[in-house]
């Protein structure tokens, strides 16, 4: 008689043409994702050890957990973000309707008091940064035209919002309150991920265009690339930094991942490229990435 030895729990729901978001716990070897409705907890010492939020109304897109990790943001398709206990019986803290669109990206500001979230909706209803226990908002976010697929909170003083999506452009914006300060339109294709080192000195993005651009995390201004003669031949999905800022992992469509050394002056320098399949098949196209000790 056959019988059932263990159960794992689901891997992230995907999307075609679309990067999906991992992220980590501060302290421990926990990741948070995203499947249909609910927000999945897994200890990575045991995949095993499985923990799912399922009190999302319509299907969830991001989890991130607060930086003490006793909290967890998730916000889903309607533009809602509900912030809940990341242990036990997972306590709803608060709920706020963000924004008029579905949730692409959000992350805590370093001190643990603002949510930034990026997204679509109508008009100017793209980007909204908020404080975490009222949904005060705490700046205005013009410049971007289309869907804004993603979104980065400086983890370092002077605080800094950077944001990228389908209009091709990098915003870089100061505060608090945050305003508008410069745009880039340096890719030539939807900006897919953008993501600040951990020191943040400097920020990263990259694009459907096949490209990865730094930039100076204090001023914005562009400081280098990623090298071209060794980059992706398709699309980048996603961007991750290690932990002691030095390296770089983006994944793409091509079905590679590559790790770049991070140089002073802002360059990349590829130091190794991971293969998933000889087969080319959309089905391996890798579409996510996270770099953790």
């Amino acid at each position: 008689m056959t019988e059932l030895a263990e159960t794992y729990a689901c891997v992230p729901s995907t999307e075609r043409g679309r990067g999906i978001l991992i992220s980590g716990h501060p302290k421990t070897n926990k990741i948070l994702y995203t499947n249909n409705r609910s927000v999945l907890i897994l200890n990575l010492d045991n995949p095993l050890d499985v923990s799912v939020y399922g009190e999302h109304g319509y299907q969830a897109t991001v989890a991130r957990y607060s930086p003490n990790g006793e909290w967890i943001a998730s916000a889903d398709v309607s533009g809602t973000v509900r912030i809940w206990g990341a242990y036990n019986d997972h306590v709803l803290k608060k709920e706020f309707k963000v924004l008029t669109g579905r949730i692409d990206d959000l992350q805590w500001s370093p001190d643990g008091l603002r949510i930034v979230a990026s997204g679509d909706g109508k008009g100017k209803s793209l980007v909204r940064a908020f404080m975490w226990d009222s949904g005060t908002n705490v700046g205005e976010f013009d410049g971007h035209s289309r869907r804004v697929l993603s979104c980065a909170f400086k983890p370092t003083r002077p605080f800094r919002i950077v944001t990228c999506g389908e209009d091709f452009l990098v915003n870089f914006y100061e505060g608090p309150p945050f305003k508008f300060k410069s745009s880039h339109r340096d890719h030539s294709n939807f900006v897919n991920c953008i993501r600040f080192s951990p020191d943040g000195s400097k920020f990263i993005s990259v694009s459907s265009d096949k490209k990865g651009i730094l930039f100076d995390g204090k001023t914005g201004e562009k400081i280098g690339e990623l090298s071209s003669e060794d980059g992706h031949k398709g699309s980048i999905y996603a961007v991750s930094w290690s932990p002691d800022g030095k390296q770089v992992l983006t994944v793409s469509a091509d079905k590679s991942s590559k790790v770049w050394e991070i140089c002073d002056d802002g360059s990349g320098k590829l130091t190794k490229t991971l293969t998933s399949s000889d087969s080319g098949g959309v089905d391996d196209m890798l579409v996510s990435c996270l770099l953790a000790e």
